[in-house]
């Protein structure tokens, strides 16, 4: 008996509902249960406030900015270099193509 392709394509997604469930099942079953987690309280230093034209501005605050900018500088170096890197080499590749 043969059967058409289109129902041989609803019968597998028919399917999918049932292998999820299945999934979901032993997923519970040995997965870790987080409710049983406990939160953790970090009690902060206290932090001096400076005051720069007419803005308040937290020095750790400041601080961590700073770092934040430098490092998100390097990153965005770091990607231009990538970048060409992979220009250069698509570039090379096409020579070789055309080379053959």
């Amino acid at each position: 008996m043969a059967y058409s392709e289109t129902r041989i394509v609803i019968g597998g997604l028919a399917h999918v509902p049932v292998l999820i469930f299945i999934a979901n099942f032993i997923k519970g079953k040995f997965g870790i249960k987080t409710e049983e987690t406990k939160d953790t309280v970090v009690k902060g230093e206290p932090v001096k406030i400076i005051e720069l034209k007419n803005n308040v501005v937290k020095e750790g605050k400041a601080e961590t900015l700073k770092e934040l900018s430098n490092k998100l500088d390097n990153i965005e170096h770091k990607a231009d270099e990538v970048y060409e890197k992979v220009k250069k080499k698509k570039k090379d590749k096409k020579k070789k193509k055309k080379n053959n």
